[in-house]
């Protein structure tokens, strides 16, 4: 794509948004004036603001910045085809107006104009929001959503452990894992311990039976656990209200694992029906649930990143290095997309359970003295040129090839693997 020019626009639009108005600075390229309104956030009130300009700039291009990539705003916006979306970080935003607005004090008008004028005299430094095709869209976001169902899991089944733990450990013992569906109907069916010890055990083994548990050994133990425990406490004042609590928060667990069974359907669905799906299936440690994260991450435009180099600094994977006078410091990037950057560093972890370079690699730096973190942060990012590699020729991973890649250049990572 051409990169834009300030002389492409025949005006250009700052946009602070708000939840029910936004608030917008308009100017020509050379800044001279300025002309401020407001909108509605209705998309009617948003639609006729957009064909009023096009009657204005019959033919032009304008150019509009926001802080934002994504949300109901950017949504509006990028279905008319004659307007151009710049994202302004907005930690951007806020230093400039530190830097001219000495109280610091937030303006939304105010806010509109910084953004406009960020785009006029740096619009080269910019990010034009492009996006992918609809398909990669819907997955994307099907996968983040995901990723915060599956840590609304893990907080709720916490936070169940605890409550289970002031009054009624034993079935923390008697199911190893929290999140399943057979774990949420013992304790609805059985809420405390008085309860259980009272089930028959023909009852208890039909229970097991009915949802999948049908190692006779694993049930026995589970059965004569229950018959020979042993109770916390007898307290009603304590019992009943964590008994209560616990009848609340379980149909909430169990709704959970069902919603995450039923996006990880359409996921897979979604997923299968990518062209570049085996190219994704060949990392290592991908997996089901990786695998679609890292197909979204590059998307299905080849040309939006020209190097790796770009990629692995926009994913925040690329550490920044800073200089002042003698001294220079490295330190983790800040501003990136979190859920991009999560989704390679993820990856990389898993990948050293999968691949041979990728453990030796990993053991290496831990005897070095590294931290775990920071080790697994070095192998995405090594791991990311490797993917852009294949993701940019259309070529599915191959280890073997790799680690004779690795022998022809006289790797001591090799050497070393040899060695342990």
């Amino acid at each position: 794509m051409k990169e834009p020019n300030i002389g492409d626009f025949a005006c250009l639009i700052g946009i602070d948004w708000a939840d029910r108005k936004h608030d917008f600075c308009e100017t020509d390229d050379q800044g001279k004036t300025y002309a401020y309104g407001v909108i509605s956030s209705k998309p009617e009130a948003i639609h006729d603001w957009v064909m009023t300009l096009k009657e204005r700039y019959p033919n032009q291009r304008i150019g509009i910045s926001c802080e934002l990539k994504k949300g109901p705003l950017v949504h509006a916006l990028l279905k008319y085809d004659h307007l151009t979306i710049f994202s302004i970080n907005p930690s951007t935003v806020a230093k400039y107006r530190k830097a001219f607005v000495h109280s610091g004090a937030k303006d939304d008008p105010s806010d509109a104009k910084f953004q406009v004028d960020i785009l006029r005299l740096h619009m080269d430094k910019l990010r034009v929001i492009e996006p992918d095709s609809a398909d990669i869209r819907a997955l994307g976001q099907l996968v983040e959503y995901r990723r915060k169902l599956v840590q609304d899991r893990v907080d709720l089944s916490n936070r169940i452990a605890g409550i289970l733990k002031s009054y009624y450990p034993q079935p923390l013992e008697w199911f190893k894992e929290k999140d399943t569906i057979i774990f949420c109907e013992f304790i609805s069916r059985w809420p405390d311990l008085a309860s259980a010890k009272r089930a028959r055990k023909s009852t208890l083994i039909n229970f097991f039976n009915q949802h999948n548990s049908r190692y006779s050994a694993v049930n026995e133990n589970r059965i004569a656990s229950i018959k020979s425990a042993f109770a916390l406490t007898h307290d009603e004042g304590i019992i009943a209200p964590n008994r209560l609590m616990i009848s609340l928060l379980v149909p909430q667990l169990k709704l959970l694992i069902e919603a995450i069974d039923v996006m990880d359907k359409d996921i897979k669905t979604r997923y299968k029906a990518q062209k570049d799906k085996a190219i994704f299936d060949s990392l290592p440690g991908a997996g089901p649930q990786l695998a679609p994260r890292l197909l979204v991450a590059f998307g299905s435009n080849r040309a939006r990143y020209e190097t790796a180099a770009d990629m692995q600094k926009y994913a925040g994977i690329a550490p920044v290095i800073e200089r002042s006078g003698k001294k220079s410091w490295t330190h983790w990037r800040y501003s990136c997309p979190k859920f991009l950057r999560q989704t390679f560093v993820e990856w990389a972890g898993q990948s050293v359970r999968f691949s041979f370079w990728a453990k030796a690699y990993y053991q290496q730096q831990i005897e070095k003295g590294k931290p775990h973190n920071t080790v697994i942060r070095a192998l995405a990012f090594k791991w990311v040129r490797i993917a852009f590699s294949c993701w940019k020729t259309r070529t599915v991973y191959d280890e073997s090839k790799y680690l004779e890649a690795l022998k022809k250049r006289g790797s001591p990572l090799l050497q070393y693997a040899a060695n342990s």
